[in-house]
């Protein structure tokens, strides 16, 4: 990536979220993996400033600190790549496949969903309860609404990435990695995640190696998901 999309702080608005993603789908090559993602991320990121402004969150002040926490994480991941720099485990294999020819687009994109879900949104819970001062049953509602926009995301990614019923055959070994995955079992890990992390927020050595395997799991379970395929 070129210097001009490089992040010199974390974005603290929704607004600023979007111009960052706007910026890097603009300058990233279209086939790009991390360029697959962040389009369909955009969508969703859109969709829920659309929503704040509408009024259609229980707290807009929660929910929109819960959305900006939750993309910066997958804006740190990309700044640290971009600067030479190990990203976490969990966004690790799209990195170094992103521009692998074996690898399809739709597996780019849920990769990228499964980085972010399964790591990234139990930490953004913490992060933002702590940052309101509030417990993360607190944001449950708000949470539950995210996590409704992502469903709609997934449907969206295997909408338009998904080979034609004429091109994808049941013995195809795509179908056989899309159905291995669920967001909704993602989203409920999540929250047991951050409700986990948030119990042992008082026990950092134990909270930290519980992020650590969470971590190593859902890079893991990506790696799978990126598995080179014939086409």
């Amino acid at each position: 990536m070129g210097q001009s999309v490089r992040l010199t702080r974390r974005p603290d608005t929704v607004d600023a979220v979007l111009t960052r993603m706007r910026s890097l789908a603009a300058t990233l090559p279209e086939r790009d993996g991390i360029a697959v993602f962040n389009r369909v991320y955009l969508t969703v990121t859109e969709a829920v400033g659309h929503r704040l402004t509408a009024g259609r969150f229980t707290d807009p002040h929660a929910a929109a600190t819960l959305d900006v926490r939750f993309a910066g994480r997958y804006l740190a991941a990309v700044d640290a790549a971009d600067r030479g720099r190990r990203p976490p485990a969990c966004w690790r294999p799209l990195f170094q496949l992103r521009r692998h020819p074996g690898v399809r687009p739709l597996q780019f994109a849920l990769a990228g969903v499964n980085a972010h879900i399964g790591h990234d949104l139990a930490l953004a819970v913490v992060d933002a309860s702590l940052a309101l001062g509030c417990e993360p049953e607190d944001l449950e509602s708000d949470f539950d609404r995210v996590g409704d926009l992502l469903a709609a995301l997934e449907e969206r990614v295997r909408e338009e990435l998904m080979p034609g019923p004429d091109l994808l055959q049941i013995a195809d070994p795509l179908t056989h990695l899309l159905s291995a995955w669920s967001l909704e079992r993602a989203r409920d890990a999540a929250w047991s995640s951050a409700r986990a992390l948030w119990a042992l927020r008082r026990l950092p050595d134990v909270a930290e190696e519980f992020a650590q395997r969470l971590d190593a799991a859902v890079g893991f379970a990506g790696r799978m998901m990126l598995t080179p395929l014939p086409h």
